[in-house]
């Protein structure tokens, strides 16, 4: 935890914030050097509806039901407390959707608050924390709410055991004094996460090796199948035999999930019927339990009704876009999928080739019709003309479609960030005028927005979601793989991969996301010439040789690559290598050096 978001309130002195706020709220234009980040905080809060004198709830809502997070925490905050002292300070523990799990400690305004999400209660360090995945201060006036101005909190996200996922965060909250950043308890927040992440570690190891031996006996006891249908789920990991994959479909793979997940949490059985309902056979499903008794998921044996044919084999593969068990992609896809359900905008962000032009189609039933390919300044009419799709890579403007497009008809809007002023005024004024429209709009931040754009994005953040990096998913990749994979031809075998080159995919950062990952996989089952698994040196240099060990520039990537590639094509002889670069020996020394720094 050597990271930190510097809060802005370090660069600006609180007199000054506290007469910003006012102006803000009063609907006055704000002072000069209010920093960009608060203003935009309270630009969300406001777009939300958070009323900034929002009172404490008059009944306190029932906290989340038990979990991993909670029963590797509560022993280990426990022990925290008394640190707290009895100076008014607050401890909270939230899971990834900043749902309060636990609180200790006294600080009125905060003990009392069930969710501490942005679209609730606005500005707070803890949302800070959980999206920018490192430690985070929020002071006094930076805060929407009335109730905080005299607040002072510090909050860290807790990684899983694999460091790829926020689990929630820690939060140490006080009365503000004149010390700023850093936080004066921003060593002990840390302490607190460092010590659950450390137990969490330990329970997963654990509860992993449970699961592991309880598949391994229901595989061992199904006699009667040579190749068992069995399948472990705890809704983290997942072990799937060969025959089980062959039989289970998407959605009987989304109820053994939602299963693992009920039982972990100690809800009512799920009806093992209901789950394989329509898929022509039935599942015997039995709960994990640890030593204690404690539930951490379930094993299901899948058995054929009869004389049934297998579904699966004819049944076509699940779409990329639905494909990935880990806990951010799953919670994206859920939200992008809740929010599509009702007939308003909706907002897909995240970086280049997450896939949100095809999460887009998938939800608007385009998956199997042709991308757009009409002439530029068209709204290209697809699903019989139910749906129109509009790319504002190939034509900037669209003022003109936009203007004279239907607003009953839906709409999928690609590349907003590749908008020019007209065509971002058309949108903004049709949805304006209609606040209903159904309109799905990809957008790739990274660029600087001008002001007509920056509304539109503040008009639909309300109504956004974010798909994670595929460096944030990394076990995701196994699954990835067979869907990116081409089909093979008939008598050829799938493509395989060894371990060593999934650990050389799963630790590379993959800055083109799955639409880079598409590219190696077809390529390999395109053009290598030997049988078996891929190796890992058949793999591309930067993916084989693994993650520079600090960040790198654009630049110094693009350079990195060719150096690789260079001594792939010299069999690693450096002066070779450097003489076909145009480049002295000494210089390629000294930059490979510089990428392991």
């Amino acid at each position: 935890m050597t990271t930190t978001e510097h809060t802005p309130a370090a660069t600006a002195a609180l007199p000054s914030l506290y007469d910003a706020r006012e102006r803000f709220l009063a609907g006055r234009p704000l002072p000069d050097g209010v920093p960009e980040e608060v203003a935009a905080a309270w630009r969300r809060a406001r777009f939300h509806g958070v009323p900034h004198d929002l009172a404490e709830p008059a009944v306190r809502p029932p906290r989340p039901v038990e979990s991993a997070l909670l029963g590797a925490a509560r022993p280990v905050l426990d022990r925290i407390v008394p640190a707290l002292g009895a100076d008014g300070s607050l401890l909270v523990l939230t899971d990834e959707r900043l749902r309060v799990l636990w609180t200790a400690g006294n600080l009125p305004g905060l003990d009392t608050c069930p969710v501490l999400s942005e679209p609730e209660v606005g500005n707070n360090s803890a949302a800070l924390a959980l999206r920018t995945r490192r430690r985070a201060e929020t002071h006094g006036p930076e805060h929407f709410l009335d109730r905080w101005q005299d607040v002072s909190a510090v909050s860290v996200p807790v990684l899983d055991p694999k460091g790829a996922q926020v689990l929630g965060t820690v939060t140490v909250a006080a009365r503000l004094s004149t010390i700023r950043s850093p936080h004066p308890q921003a060593a002990l927040a840390e302490a607190a996460a460092a010590a659950v992440e450390t137990e969490l570690r330990t329970r997963a190891g654990r509860a992993e090796r449970v699961l592991l031996d309880a598949y391994l006996r229901a595989a061992a006891g199904t006699e009667c199948e040579a190749d068992p249908a069995v399948v472990a789920l705890d809704g983290r990991n997942r072990l799937v035999s060969d025959a089980a994959q062959r039989m289970l479909t998407p959605g009987v793979l989304e109820a053994l999930e939602r299963t693992a997940v009920s039982a972990r949490r100690g809800d009512a059985a799920v009806d093992a019927a209901a789950v394989t309902e329509g898929a022509g056979y039935t599942a015997r499903i039995t709960p994990v339990r640890l030593d204690d008794g404690t539930v951490l998921g379930i094993v299901a044996v899948l058995e054929r009704l009869g004389d049934s044919p297998p579904s699966t084999p004819a049944s076509p593969r699940p779409p990329v876009t639905l494909t990935g068990s880990s806990v951010p992609w799953r919670h994206a896809v859920a939200r992008a999928v809740e929010l599509a359900r009702s007939p308003e905008p909706l907002l897909l962000t995240g970086e280049r080739g997450t896939g949100k032009s095809a999460l887009a189609r998938e939800l608007l039933g385009l998956r199997d019709l042709p991308g757009p390919s009409g002439p530029p300044g068209s709204l290209d009419s697809l699903g019989e003309g139910a749906v129109r799709v509009a790319d504002a890579a190939r034509d900037t403007g669209l003022d003109e479609a936009l203007a004279a497009w239907p607003a009953d008809r839906p709409l999928l809007l690609r590349h907003a960030e590749r908008l020019a002023q007209p065509g971002v005024a058309a949108l903004n004024s049709l949805l304006d005028t209609h606040p209903d429209t159904r309109v799905l709009v990809t957008y790739t931040p990274g660029a600087q927005v001008g002001p007509c754009l920056q509304r539109l994005l503040d008009k639909l953040s309300a109504r956004s979601a974010t798909l994670p990096p595929l460096r944030e998913r990394p076990e995701d990749i196994r699954e990835l793989l067979p869907v990116l994979a081409p089909r093979p031809t008939p008598g050829q075998p799938p493509l395989t991969w060894t371990l060593d080159a999934l650990r050389a995919l799963e630790l590379y950062p993959w800055p083109g996301n799955v639409t880079e990952l598409a590219h190696v996989v077809r390529a390999l089952a395109e053009q290598r010439r030997m049988s078996g698994p891929v190796r890992r040196a058949e793999l591309p240099d930067p993916v084989r040789e693994g993650p520079a060990a600090r960040p790198l520039s654009p630049m110094e990537h693009a350079e990195r690559a060719a150096i690789l590639e260079a001594l792939r094509r010299h069999g690693g002889n450096k002066a070779r290598a450097a003489a076909a670069l145009g480049i002295g020996r000494a210089t390629l020394y000294r930059k490979l050096r510089g990428y392991k720094e």
